[in-house]
């Protein structure tokens, strides 16, 4: 099974200095067909305006990945945790039995392009924590490059759910394999730029659900960033 989620196809929500596009259910934007896809529960591409961003607020019992494309965005939590997330960083928050956090554009003058994700947890109630990690265009390039999984190997991060996330940057002729397992459930997110899977064109937002087991194949053609989930169902 292969099923396309076309980028112009997502909820959009714009307040001027947020423009977010939403691949499932999210805020004010309500699908009942696109409520999330195995345990991953939210995609949202964010733009935000220079020196504007999310205010402190609370989540609870998620996994949250950050994933910043363009620009620098400075996060802050209750946790003591604070940083600055650039391109090839990758960031989990674990909101467990309850976090409060913001993340600003850290800059006055360039846009903030990042994609945050939500994954559902194995168990709720779990212990809240942070975690952030560096992997390089070398470490992506031609190659998927794991930067998250349950049990953290191959230096990723840490996600507290049976999911296993790579990042691939495609440029020239490069191409790369994957095989889904038997009983495993599978997306793949355009992050920017132009690729073929199976030879099928996608551009960057758009999204495809599989089902395992499966073999795909992802073929440049413009230089792009994929993002590809290996899912327990």
């Amino acid at each position: 099974m292969m099923a396309i989620r076309y980028a112009d196809e997502r909820g959009v929500a714009n307040f001027g200095w947020l423009d977010s596009r939403h691949t499932f259910s999210f805020g004010n934007y309500y699908d009942p067909q696109f409520m999330g896809f195995g345990p991953l529960r939210v995609i949202n591409e964010d733009k935000v305006q220079p020196g504007q961003g999310f205010g402190a607020h609370g989540h609870q019992d998620m996994e949250i990945i950050s994933y910043v494309l363009e620009g620098e965005m400075a996060h802050k939590d209750n946790l003591g945790s604070g940083s600055v997330i650039r391109p090839g960083d990758v960031q989990r928050m674990s909101a467990g039995t309850g976090v409060r956090h913001s993340e600003f554009n850290a800059s006055d003058s360039d846009s903030l392009h990042f994609l945050q994700i939500w994954i559902m947890p194995e168990r709720n109630g779990l212990e809240p924590s942070y975690e952030q990690k560096t992997f390089t265009d070398q470490q992506k390039s031609g190659q998927l490059r794991l930067v998250g999984s349950r049990d953290g190997r191959d230096g990723s991060v840490t996600i507290q759910q049976d999911v296993d996330l790579y990042a691939v940057k495609l440029a020239d002729t490069d191409s790369v394999t994957y095989q889904l397992p038997a009983g495993r459930k599978g997306w793949v997110q355009v992050a920017s730029g132009d690729v073929q899977l199976d030879g099928q064109a996608l551009s960057a937002g758009d999204g495809v659900a599989l089902e395992g087991p499966q073999t795909i194949t992802l073929t440049t053609i413009t230089t792009t960033e994929v993002l590809v989930f290996d899912m327990t169902p």
